[in-house]
């Protein structure tokens, strides 16, 4: 398969370190996540967040193009050799939007709180399928029948904490949310693109998962 042939992204990544008005636009052949790992090292003191993403098999073009655009317009680059702008992201954003509707197999995501959501093209969701959306309530352990002592098992290390609160477990004198806990003590190979988790789908009590005891006391 030709090179031009396979689809790649490119992103737009900001980090807690740098000015508010500073990203690094780039490219990858592999899922942005992936890139954003790798560029996290002793050079930079905090990870890099991903804002926004665009896949296409034009992604090699599509990194040259908005380094131009903003080259064109604005003395904005921090260094010459780098893909570092001084550039607001989200007006980054609005040139890479600019440029998906140009191209057909694009599509845009913007990142909020580590979840992907995609901005371009947009998806609409029939009026049947808004109304029966069921908007739960967020999760807590009176809804399983479950009190502060029981116990719960971390499914995937088949580890046993303690309930705590409401919506907490204790662990090693540490209190967690369910999903803080996953992130953290998921193996690797479990983890997904966006890091962010349904607690109760990984905690079970008498050999059910949180959510499915939920969904059984709700009907």
């Amino acid at each position: 398969m030709k090179e031009d042939t396979l689809q790649g992204y490119v992103y737009i990544l900001t980090n807690p370190s740098f000015k508010e008005d500073w990203v690094k636009i780039g490219k990858s052949s592999r899922p942005v996540n992936v890139r954003s790992k790798e560029l996290d090292n002793t050079a930079v003191p905090l990870p890099f967040e991903i804002y926004a993403t665009m896949q296409t098999i034009k992604y090699a073009e599509v990194e040259r193009i908005i380094h131009k655009q903003i080259d064109r317009l604005t003395d904005l680059r921090i260094r010459q050799n780098r893909e570092f702008f001084n550039v607001h992201p989200a007006q980054a954003l609005e040139i890479l939007t600019d440029l998906a509707r140009a191209i057909e197999d694009a599509v845009v995501m913007k990142y909020e709180d580590g979840k992907p959501h995609q901005l371009y093209p947009v998806n609409e969701v029939p009026k049947e399928k808004k109304e029966k959306k069921v908007q739960r309530a967020p999760f807590d352990f009176s809804m399983v029948g479950l009190n502060i002592g029981d116990t719960v098992i971390f499914d995937a290390l088949n580890l046993p904490v303690k309930v705590a609160d409401k919506n907490k477990v204790e662990y090693e004198g540490r209190l967690w949310s369910l999903s803080a806990f996953c992130g953290t003590y998921l193996p690797e190979e479990m983890h997904n693109s966006s890091e962010s988790y349904q607690g109760p789908k990984y905690f079970s009590y008498q050999g059910k998962t949180l959510w499915e005891i939920r969904l059984e006391r709700e009907k």
